[in-house]
């Protein structure tokens, strides 16, 4: 299987409205597969349910919270009752706020580990039976550089992120021999609403530092989800617990973006 033959697979997109996870969610059902979508905001679960709707049947948005154990099981069954089991699972919901250990809130804090990092094992607790029920699959999160090099003031954040690559490879230690593959793609930069505007406490901002035209570029979501789907087809049926980096070379020069 190709990396973008998805004939006959089944995938759910946690954060696939917008972004990385929306990008997710086209290259699976472009390449043939069948996908359940969900976000917290049902107006952006719509507004993606009608740019997806020449995929037909093939996709369905539902509104979900990652941070509800209900919600997340009644994900996993919606794509099973559906489509008919679970092959691939991606996680890409996420919020960024910024702060330091002191003027971070406990508020906060709770919200970007709950949504970042507990999102992801509540929709792993409920897709794994399902993916051991058909032999094996593929569990692909979205981490970031800034869990390996942390810019200022995203304290949160970047914990969240390297709690994510750590999940990661728990993960695949654990599920190997369930044949479920379980891997994490870091990025840096990507234009997404999440890096170019954010919902921190002080109101919208741009990313901080920016990033400009003399360091590089922002990645487009379609650049992250092509690794994304790669990682979760067959194609790469020897690969988990790596954590794949899509940074344009920032973490081989650290703070600057390479490519232009």
């Amino acid at each position: 299987m190709a990396g973008d033959d998805f004939a006959g697979t089944v995938a759910v997109v946690t954060g696939g409205s917008t972004g990385i996870g929306f990008a997710t969610v086209r290259g699976f059902a472009r390449g043939g597969g069948s996908v359940v979508f969900c976000s917290h905001d049902h107006q952006t679960v719509g507004t993606a349910q009608e740019q997806l709707a020449e995929f037909g049947d093939a996709v369905t948005g539902t509104t979900a919270d990652v941070r509800s154990s209900d919600d997340m099981r009644r994900l996993i069954d919606l794509a099973v009752e559906r489509y008919g089991g679970l092959d691939a699972l991606v996680c890409a919901a996420g919020v960024q706020t910024y702060g330091t250990v002191e003027d971070t809130s406990e508020d906060g804090w709770h919200r970007v580990i709950d949504t970042n990092l507990t999102g992801i094992f509540l929709a792993a607790k409920y897709a794994v039976p399902q993916l051991r029920a058909r032999g094996g699959g593929s569990i692909v999160n979205i981490s970031s550089v800034q869990g390996f090099a942390p810019q200022p003031r995203v304290l949160g954040y970047s914990v969240s992120k390297a709690g994510i690559d750590a999940l990661t490879r728990s993960m695949a230690v654990d599920h190997a021999v369930d044949r479920i593959r379980v891997n994490s793609v870091a990025p840096g930069p990507v234009r997404t609403p999440l890096v170019t505007v954010d919902g921190s406490p002080d109101g919208p901002r741009h990313t901080d530092p920016p990033v400009s035209e003399s360091y590089g570029r922002m990645a487009e979501p379609e650049e992250i989800a092509v690794v994304v789907t790669f990682l979760a087809s067959k194609a790469t049926s020897y690969v988990t617990g790596t954590t794949v980096r899509v940074d344009g070379g920032m973490l081989t020069d650290p703070g600057r973006v390479l490519l232009s």
